[in-house]
């Protein structure tokens, strides 16, 4: 039987990397493709050396994560790194199966000359999770090899997470790639100057142009490709279904988790996703599949490790959580996984108020924040933010329609949930209108969904790019390389 050759391997590496080749630098790959907004936040971790830390980039199915560490090359030779001090490794190529960390490395070695244990030297693994043990491998790559920064990458979310928690503390610094915002999906256009600032408000000069946009967002923009391909808009089900969520409910999860009757689990999922933005119960689930509530619960579980969904808890009016959490909402991390898995939706569709809803927690997932919708008898508050000590600090409610912005008189359930916790504003998303009104002490905002879309993905970044750069100061004065 023939076996794979050390100089087949090295043959492979040199095609993964044509930086090393002078003559192949103008075809680097992800040229093509401008960076995300997340570029700006990822790139300081690759480039500070010196922490002696791994950087763990994850994320879900196609978000961009390879394109994001080719940039990362770019940037680097840009920066006057020589290239044939980086390397770029697919960890889930064939040719590599059964080969650990360090031994990838010498043939980095070998193809290059570079001595990655004295010389500044650059490696990524992309795919990583296809590894048996591969975060015991990179601690100890990190703990033996200073000169050596380690990046790796991965699409098994859940996974990545619990293993670098558990055995990279202190060692791996974790970064999480989402689906697109609003914000970025417009940048990646070039429209992103379609909402302006004006006297500390957001405002566009053409709210019809933007909603047709935003629309195009929900059913379509929550993946890089699909921004730049007319195929794959043409035909979103195949490339999101096929090759995004396929691939994780019939080989992620089962993989990871050892699950045997993947069929219940794609039926689950697809209820899920049906039923975004609406409020369900473990026992209604169990009685319509009759698959028992344990079983859902586990498989609710793994969908949101695998970035899928997000389940949001109820509070009660006064923003009290429930002992028992029978009724909660899911949330699709990405609305347009829901126009692949039916069909695309318009303005006026009978679903738009629930993908609208989806598309907006869809931003605020981005961040840490404590998110919650309230109800009870008689009312509801679509979203609810609890502060410090469990106290609300934003109430809003997303509304597909400017009916609210001439009568906010019939907010009642916002309302009233402001008057109970002492809430002296809140916001109302609308279809086209910007409004003010002041009822029973409330100060109400009305923005349309689609400019709030935008406005909160563009915060989010903000506000990660100010925790990055605080949290960057005080790890350089107390977080000093271990000898």
């Amino acid at each position: 039987m023939r076996t794979i050759s050390r100089e087949q391997v090295v043959r492979r590496l040199k095609a993964e990397n044509p930086w090393w080749d002078a003559r192949r630098t103008a075809s680097l790959p992800g040229r093509e493709w401008k960076p995300r907004a997340y570029f700006d936040l990822f790139m300081p971790l690759v480039t500070r050396t010196e922490i002696r830390r791994a950087v763990v980039l994850m994320g879900p199915r196609r978000v961009g994560k390879t394109v994001m560490i080719h940039h990362s090359i770019q940037r680097l030779i840009a920066d006057g790194i020589s290239p044939r001090r980086i390397c770029y490794f697919s960890v889930d190529h064939p040719i590599y199966n059964g080969l650990g960390l360090e031994e990838l490395l010498e043939f980095f070695r070998e193809a290059t000359g570079t001595d990655y244990a004295t010389e500044p030297s650059f490696v990524f693994f992309d795919e990583v999770q296809y590894l048996r043990d591969w975060e015991i491998h990179l601690k100890s790559l990190v703990d033996t090899y200073p000169p050596l920064k380690l990046v790796a990458s991965g699409s098994a979310a859940a996974a990545l997470r619990l293993k670098s928690g558990e055995s990279g503390a202190g060692r791996f610094t974790d970064f999480l790639l989402p689906p697109l915002t609003f914000y970025e999906y417009l940048d990646l256009l070039g429209e992103a100057d379609r909402v302006k600032v004006e006297a500390g408000e957001m405002r566009t000069d053409d709210i019809q142009g933007l909603n047709a946009r935003f629309m195009d967002y929900l059913n379509f923009g929550g993946y890089p490709e699909v921004v730049f391909s007319k195929e794959i808009r043409a035909d979103p089900g195949r490339f999101i279904k096929n090759d995004i969520i396929d691939k994780v409910l019939l080989r992620d999860l089962p993989g990871l988790y050892g699950i045997r009757d993947i069929q219940e689990l794609n039926y689950l999922f697809t209820t899920l996703a049906f039923n975004t933005a609406n409020e369900i119960s473990l026992d209604e689930l169990a009685k319509r599949s009759g698959v028992a509530k344990n079983t859902i619960k586990r498989y609710i579980e793994y969908l949101e490790a695998a970035f899928l969904i997000r389940v949001v808890h109820r509070v009660d009016r006064s923003a009290k959580r429930f002992h028992r959490a029978n009724f909660f909402k899911v949330y699709l991390t990405n609305p347009s996984m829901r126009a692949a898995l039916f069909s695309p939706i318009s303005a006026d569709d009978e679903m738009i108020g629930a993908l609208a809803e989806t598309a907006i927690f869809a931003q605020w997932f981005h961040s840490n924040q404590s998110l919650h919708y309230a109800r009870w008898q008689g009312g509801e508050v679509d979203i609810v933010l609890l502060g410090q000590k469990q106290k609300p600090k934003l109430a809003v409610e997303v509304k597909w329609s400017d009916q609210y912005a001439r009568k906010p008189g019939d907010l009642r359930s916002l309302l009233a949930f402001c008057e109970s916790n002492g809430l002296t504003d809140a916001t109302v998303t609308s279809r086209t209108k910007s409004a003010h009104a002041n009822l029973r002490g409330v100060d109400l905002t009305f923005i349309p969904a689609s400019i709030y879309c935008y406005l909160i993905g563009a915060q989010n970044i903000a506000a990660r790019w100010f925790s990055a750069e605080l949290s960057a100061r005080v790890t350089t004065t107390n977080d000093a390389p271990e000898q």
